[in-house]
């Protein structure tokens, strides 16, 4: 624990509480902007939150594996961790309050976020105890590109491709495909199959920066900001041709959030390792339960979505208009104090856990 970088536990848990803090607004109908998604092309800050936590993943597996002796125990572990994380995504696709307690098979939903971060951490760490840093970047700029020309170039079902959100779209084709009736939207899916190639990259990207920690190289944080620039330039140079796109996962847009992340961490790295300024801490709390924490959290919001409190309002319902909503806020301020608060709860469960020294692995 002395040798931890404190900086990667900071940002892992400003992630998850932001993760939270955007998934759960009192009401979706009244968002400021910059909490929500953009709609199709382009990003906004919300666009980042969860490739952040892809590329955390990818620097922890740098800190987990790098100088160990690896054996078939090794991979015993990778897959039985990322068997777990997509157990509990798929739990949270499943479950409903209602006996029988599971959605009807045809209206479960396959992918999404915890079964996405399983299938990444399992591939990156495959790829990163069996190739060297070199390799890794050939492999990361073979998915980008491989990734770019798949879906600029290949025709679906004859009909030359868009990057829109159309049946020609080949990563959207392929999930109607693939998961029919299994998806988050009827026509696409944010966490599909084809766009799990450039989220690995991201994690990718992570790797090459818990390196960059890992390493003895002076001014660690100039030159993880350094590339962080680099990367955001690129990104929104590739842009042009590859539109930054979340639901698609674009290149460009793992370059552009792998941008904004190193930059982040740069600037956490200097002043919590650097100049051991004490900051961030209650985020350091949060990072070290952060999938228990997620999944209270997703599975709490959607219990209190489900339960009515008087036939009609929900839980979820009541309590944001009990306690926030009011004639002097706006409805947006409302939504968002409902967020912070709900965030805040999850920061203080994660304290406890923490005081306690009770952390619980998945």
């Amino acid at each position: 624990m002395q040798n931890r970088i404190v900086s990667v536990d900071i940002f892992r848990g400003l992630t998850i509480v932001l993760m939270i803090l955007v998934n759960t607004p009192g009401t979706w109908s009244h968002v400021y902007a910059p909490f929500l998604h953009a709609p199709w092309h382009g990003y906004t800050p919300t666009d980042l939150v969860f490739p952040f936590f892809l590329f955390i993943v990818g620097c922890s597996i740098v800190f987990s594996y790098q100088n160990r002796a690896v054996d078939s125990g090794t991979y015993k572990k990778i897959t039985i961790r990322a068997l777990k994380l997509i157990g509990l995504g798929l739990f949270l696709g499943a479950f409903t309050i209602y006996f029988p307690f599971f959605k009807d098979f045809e209206k479960i939903r396959f992918p999404g976020v915890l079964q996405r971060i399983g299938v990444v951490f399992f591939f990156a760490s495959i790829l990163f105890i069996n190739f060297k840093w070199k390799a890794l970047v050939g492999i990361c700029a073979f998915l980008l590109i491989g990734y770019w020309l798949l879906m600029g170039y290949v025709p679906v079902n004859g009909v030359a491709p868009t990057f829109d959100r159309a049946p020609n779209n080949l990563a959207n084709y392929l999930d109607v495909l693939v998961f029919g009736t299994h998806s988050y939207k009827a026509d696409y899916d944010p966490e599909g199959l084809l766009s799990t190639l450039p989220s690995i990259a991201t994690a990718l990207m992570g790797i090459f920066t818990g390196l960059v920690l890992r390493s003895k190289k002076a001014k660690k944080e100039l030159l993880l900001f350094g590339m962080g620039i680099l990367m955001l330039v690129v990104g929104h140079i590739w842009d042009f041709v590859f539109p930054i796109n979340k639901a698609l996962w674009s290149s460009s847009f793992v370059l552009v959030t792998a941008g904004w992340a190193n930059m982040l961490l740069a600037l956490i790295y200097y002043l919590s390792d650097v100049k051991k300024i004490r900051f961030g801490s209650i985020f350091k709390y949060a990072g070290a339960n952060a999938i228990t924490v997620y999944f209270l959290s997703s599975f709490i919001s959607k219990l209190f979505y489900s339960i009515k409190v008087d036939g009609e309002t929900s839980v979820h319902g009541w309590l944001f208009k009990t306690l926030y909503v009011h004639d002097f806020m706006a409805m947006e301020t409302s939504s968002l104090l409902y967020g912070l608060s709900v965030a805040a709860f999850y920061v203080l469960l994660a304290y406890i856990l923490y005081k306690k020294g009770i952390f619980i692995k998945v």
